[in-house]
């Protein structure tokens, strides 16, 4: 049986709370809110706070989706569920529809919260992936207050972000922006972590794509944005040729290891297949063709 080892245990009755309890514990204290990262982890032994600082009694503070001013907020401690049941998320965020809806399973969906997606900074995690094509930005506080990070630079390497610690994600903030937008996936089996994984959000110029940004899971040391592949395609008409040239250039981005789901030269084809099919997907969701 796997046993986690000894931790004390807290209760934070307020995001300022939580700030506070984190200063005082030090670096040996971690958050846990939906659990479904932080328990495995604890159970296999590859994690060992100290203290735990119980946060998912903070639902008044951070359990939230709001749409308004330009953009998609959600609390850090929504649940997976409530974004793929949201209405506004399926009519204008399709890509984050579609990725919540190959997030593992039912359980995890319902008990997941968004803000601890992010925070875990799991390299294979889908959302990430799905945020960084959405061009997304996180609010945090810590003990000097609030700041707010772009999606861009919050991952520095595996499990690894550039929160302080002391710092709480309190929510994530999507810009709406016209076009369309899409994710896709290739795993193994329903609840498996993606063998390479692509979110792209676009928007369009008459036949051309006027922007574009391509998020990938799976396929590094941390979530990537591919930029060479969106330098490609954008000012060029949608199409196998021009698909096919950002494919190259983004499967040479990725760097896959070899594991359960795959060789890397197995993985970077995938990469190079799912960005077309993503591509084309977001165009045809642009042009208003659902699909």
């Amino acid at each position: 049986m796997q046993v986690p080892a000894r931790f004390d245990y807290e209760v934070a009755g307020s995001v300022g709370e939580a700030v506070q309890l984190l200063e005082r514990y030090g670096e040996g204290a971690r958050l846990i809110a939906g659990g479904h990262s932080l328990i495995p982890m604890m159970k296999l032994r590859l994690a060992a706070p100290e203290v735990v600082i119980d946060i998912s009694g903070l639902e008044s503070e951070l359990r939230y989706i709001e749409d308004g001013d330009g953009a998609l907020r959600i609390g850090a401690l929504t649940r997976h569920r409530e974004v793929l049941d949201s209405p506004v998320v399926r009519e204008w965020y399709a890509l984050l529809a579609d990725a919540e809806r190959m997030i593992a399973d039912p359980l995890v969906r319902n008990m997941g919260t968004i803000g601890g997606d992010l925070a875990n900074a799991d390299p294979a995690e889908d959302l990430p992936a799905a945020f960084v094509a959405l061009d997304s930005e996180v609010l945090v506080r810590g003990p000097d207050g609030g700041r707010t990070l772009h999606i861009d630079d919050l991952y520095v390497g595996p499990y690894e972000t550039s929160l302080d610690h002391g710092e709480v994600l309190t929510e994530i903030r999507v810009p709406r922006a016209p076009g369309g937008s899409a994710y896709s996936k290739v795993k193994r089996k329903t609840g498996d972590y993606a063998a390479a994984a692509i979110g792209v959000a676009l928007s369009m110029e008459g036949e051309e794509i006027e922007s574009i940004r391509i998020g990938l899971c799976g396929v590094g040391s941390r979530t990537l944005r591919a930029r060479g592949a969106e330098e490609a395609l954008t000012g060029e008409r949608p199409g196998s040729e021009a698909y096919r040239r950002a494919g190259e250039i983004a499967a040479g981005e990725c760097d896959p290891i070899d594991d359960a789901r795959g060789s890397v030269e197995y993985k970077r084809d995938l990469v190079r297949v799912l960005l077309g099919r993503t591509v084309d997907k977001a165009v045809e969701r642009a042009a208003g063709r659902e699909v």
